[in-house]
């Protein structure tokens, strides 16, 4: 556990550096723009699919009924919309994921390695193609989670709870893979995982539990729906941040934990 503290520790004081606040700017314009333009392409279809759907299958009637005996009658109107809206959520994340991992992973590798592992040897057992098929594989067994618990959003401490879970776990695959794609070789990167999967599951459902908390910002009834562009660009700037820190608080715990595994045995071919 002191590993985990110290490493989070460092990322806190890192994340303030200026290159480094800097660096979420790309990452968040990216995402932004590319949802401006799907959402501006998207969003009402996306709605009308879904109220053919409630209407063919009665689905008003049922959810109202659910939302009356939860004492949230008032949603009843606005059910739709907030669906679509939640069923986004998850893909806007992910995408700011992806941005962070593409863009901001290797950069910010670079700056924590440079300054505080100069002597660990590169022996670069990742690559940008293996972040981004780290992301997408994650991103799909995630959503096929997401979509099980949006029932969970008609008790919205249940659902916050879901998200932290889901995002600990993805952001864990992930990061881990960034962190060590330049230093770790696979072997390597494996016999970490085996080694520190507990500890390296525990920063990601910490940084899951952060990371549920932009999403309350979805869950705000009528008023959500009114100020949809706000939220969609607060909600993509918080992830940004968010990932920033995840990611320097998962390179430095795994930079420090392969230059240990590097002075145990320095000599072993890992296999």
């Amino acid at each position: 556990m002191q590993a985990v503290l110290r490493s989070w520790g460092q990322a806190f004081g890192a994340q303030w550096h200026p290159r480094l606040l800097a660096m979420s700017v790309l990452p968040f314009l990216l995402a932004l723009a590319l949802w401006a333009v799907l959402l501006y392409l998207g969003l009402q279809s996306l709605i009308d699919y879904l109220h053919t759907l409630f209407s063919e299958y009665d689905g008003f009637a049922r959810s109202g009924s659910i939302l009356s005996a939860l004492g949230l009658a008032t949603l009843k109107t606005v059910v739709v919309p907030l669906l679509a809206m939640l069923a986004l959520l998850p893909l806007m994340i992910v995408t700011a994921l992806i941005f962070i991992g593409v863009v901001a992973m290797p950069l910010i590798v670079r700056h924590v390695g440079r300054r505080h592992f100069p002597t660990l040897e590169l022996r670069r057992g990742g690559s940008v193609l293996g972040s981004i098929g780290m992301a997408l594989g994650g991103m799909l067994i995630f959503l096929l989670l997401w979509l099980l618990t949006l029932p969970l959003y008609a008790f919205a401490p249940l659902a916050l709870l879901a998200q932290a879970l889901l995002w600990g776990w993805l952001t864990c695959r992930v990061m881990v893979y960034d962190a060590l794609a330049d230093y770790a070789s696979v072997e390597e990167r494996r016999a970490l995982l085996r080694t520190h999967r507990g500890r390296l599951l525990l920063i990601g459902v910490v940084c899951g539990s952060a990371s549920a908390l932009p999403g309350a910002l979805w869950v705000g009834g009528g008023m959500a729906l009114l100020a949809l562009p706000v939220l969609a660009g607060a909600a993509i700037w918080l992830y940004v941040l968010m990932f920033i820190f995840t990611g320097l608080w998962f390179t430095y715990y795994c930079l420090e934990a392969l230059a240990q595994l590097r002075t145990v045995a320095p000599a072993v071919t890992l296999e």
